[in-house]
């Protein structure tokens, strides 16, 4: 999907104010121009066009199964493109595109804005042609540095997802392979085809 870094003018060290959670939660979500959604990367706002048909339909299979699988087996509770705080001062909001809270992380913890403060233990990010590389890169870094124990990488066009852990490597899972969600949902098993159909 397409991004774009907007300074916002002020006086803080660098000469761009950074923004908050609470800023965020007062910018419009409709523009002239359509839709808009928004995330903050250290206080700077990062400003993103809505996902499209193909995306969406992706991010609606990884959530119906992180229900099925996940949430309707008591494991914890499944959430389809949700804001993430995952760090405060500078402030730090992400949207993955689906996540898992594990019931060990009851109370599920959310900002006054209505954004999650429990960080999931496993988050998905759906890759769109605009990615680049260095960009997944750094979103995995960051979800790992945040807590999530698994974040799971796919790519619609390759038909593969990428499973990181802390301080393991990557484990690539073609569209022919099962995809497990241990050690967060026991039991999670589904054919990556099944999440990424042609």
């Amino acid at each position: 999907m397409n991004t774009a870094t907007l300074p916002v003018p002020g006086p803080i060290h660098s000469g761009t104010r950074l923004l908050t959670i609470a800023d965020v939660a007062a910018l419009p979500r409709h523009l002239p121009s359509g839709d808009v959604r928004y995330e903050l990367h250290g206080g700077r706002l990062i400003i993103m066009s809505p996902p499209g048909a193909s995306h969406g339909r992706r991010q609606a299979r990884f959530a119906r199964y992180l229900v099925s699988e996940g949430e309707e087996r008591g494991h914890g509770e499944a959430f389809a493109e949700v804001a993430v705080i995952l760090r405060r001062y500078p402030d730090h909001l992400v949207g993955p595109d689906a996540a898992f809270v594990t019931t060990a992380q009851f109370p599920v913890r959310t900002s006054p804005e209505g954004y999650l403060v429990t960080v999931p233990e496993l988050v998905v990010e759906v890759r769109s042609k605009n990615d680049t590389q260095p960009e997944i890169d750094e979103k995995v870094n960051d979800y790992l540095a945040a807590g999530v124990l698994l974040v799971w990488v796919a790519d619609p066009g390759a038909r593969t997802v990428t499973a990181h852990q802390p301080g393991q490597a990557p484990v690539v899972f073609t569209a022919t392979d099962t995809l497990t969600a241990l050690p967060v949902i026991p039991g999670f098993a589904v054919l990556v085809g099944d999440l990424l159909p042609v």
